[in-house]
């Protein structure tokens, strides 16, 4: 009676006759692992990085977000059939948006920006959210209607309507790097549907022909941020503070780093944002380009793990699902080495399961849930590693 039952709460919340033992055997215990074993190497970082001891509820806090969001990734994976988040991806998309919203209202401002609300112990930042609901919301777009031939313009009004509108939003915080990160993770999900090789061109040029209208839109700070990359040394005190140290601090490290807590630009404070956005360099200063290769290699293997499950999907929409979670984690961990290293401008991207903050972390072990899901249900039958 009771598997009768079962079955019939499954088939409401997504018709998935898998029970729990079995999703529990087919999960990815192989991602999971990759994702501890890259934030223990976080942690060790983010210890140094605060400046040990004194500072480790830093590093308790971070383990706490992790363990959390560990518990989010295996529930979300568990909930459920193959079709409960197709089913619920546009009020998730909607609820995201109108937390996007709400932040215009009650938000808290930090660091000059208006992106936090503060619900109970825990400070969200909505826009990290949307990254998740875009990608959802356009796999269901794509996935309802299965466009044999490609996509072609007329099938990109609603989905540029759905980009358009949160874009705008976290522009007004503002944050411009998780506003390019929406635009191209968004991007990757609408290539990876079907678009016409002709009309990803013609977006390619439309975007650059806009430029020149982007950059008039941009505040000074952010068009200062541009300038510095190709000359920070033009103001060493200001704007190009944050590269030039970060540049002395990868340098220094060369091939196996100063050790573990005797980085100079670290631990003398030269180095600003050093647990956040710059925690690539601590490592670099401390454990050299061995210690940052590791890493890299790291990323590469959830990469290409993630790929693997986009590869067995059941369905379309789990397809573009995981590949635009895919993208979202790659082009984090691209934006913030490149920013640096002095190769991209200061956007304030984290460095995924390093950097501190707790926003991100959830955000990306939801993702990570989520990719999980796909892979429980996946066309391969057995456990996946």
């Amino acid at each position: 009676m009771s598997t009768m039952s079962d079955e019939k709460n499954m088939r409401l919340l997504g018709g998935s006759s898998l029970g729990w033992r079995d999703r529990l055997a087919r999960f990815p215990i192989g991602l999971l692992a990759l994702l501890v074993l890259v934030t223990l190497g976080g942690l060790v970082v983010l210890y140094s990085a605060v400046g040990g001891g004194d500072n480790i509820d830093y590093v308790w806090r971070q383990s706490a977000r992790f363990l959390l969001g560990v518990v989010l990734m295996v529930s979300i994976s568990m909930l459920g059939g193959e079709k409960v988040y197709r089913r619920y991806a546009y009020f998730f998309y909607g609820f995201s948006l109108f937390l996007l919203l709400l932040v215009f209202a009650s938000g808290t401002i930090g660091m000059g920006a208006r992106r936090w609300l503060v619900i109970g112990f825990l400070n969200l930042q909505p826009s990290e959210l949307m990254k998740v609901a875009i990608v959802l919301a356009l796999a269901r777009y794509f996935h309802d209607r299965s466009i044999a031939t490609g996509i072609g313009i007329s099938d990109l009004f609603t989905p540029m309507l759905m980009i358009l509108v949160p874009t705008i939003l976290v522009i007004k915080q503002p944050d411009l790097g998780t506003a390019v990160i929406l635009v191209a993770v968004a991007m990757v999900v609408i290539i990876a549907a079907g678009l016409e090789w002709k009309l990803f061109a013609a977006v390619i040029i439309l975007l650059g022909a806009s430029m020149p209208l982007g950059w008039n839109l941009m505040h000074d700070y952010q068009r200062r941020r541009i300038l510095t990359l190709f000359s920070p040394e033009k103001d060493p005190l200001g704007a190009g503070y944050h590269i030039i140290q970060s540049k002395i601090a990868i340098g220094s490290g060369g091939l196996f780093g100063k050790g573990f807590m005797a980085g100079s630009q670290s631990q003398l404070n030269f180095l600003p944002e050093r647990h956040t956005d710059f925690i690539f360099s601590v490592l670099a200063e401390e454990w050299g380009f061995a210690g940052g290769l590791l890493l890299l290699t790291m990323y590469c293997m959830i990469f290409l793990r993630t790929l693997f499950i986009a590869s067995m999907a059941a369905d379309r929409f789990g397809l573009l699902t995981v590949v635009g979670l895919t993208a979202l984690f790659s082009f984090q961990v691209i934006v913030n080495m490149g920013m640096v290293i002095g190769l991209l401008p200061v956007v304030g991207i984290p460095l995924p399961m390093i950097s501190y903050g707790g926003s991100s972390m959830l955000t990306l072990m939801l993702a990570m849930g989520l990719m999980a899901h796909v892979s429980i249900h996946s066309k391969q039958h057995g456990r996946t590693i």
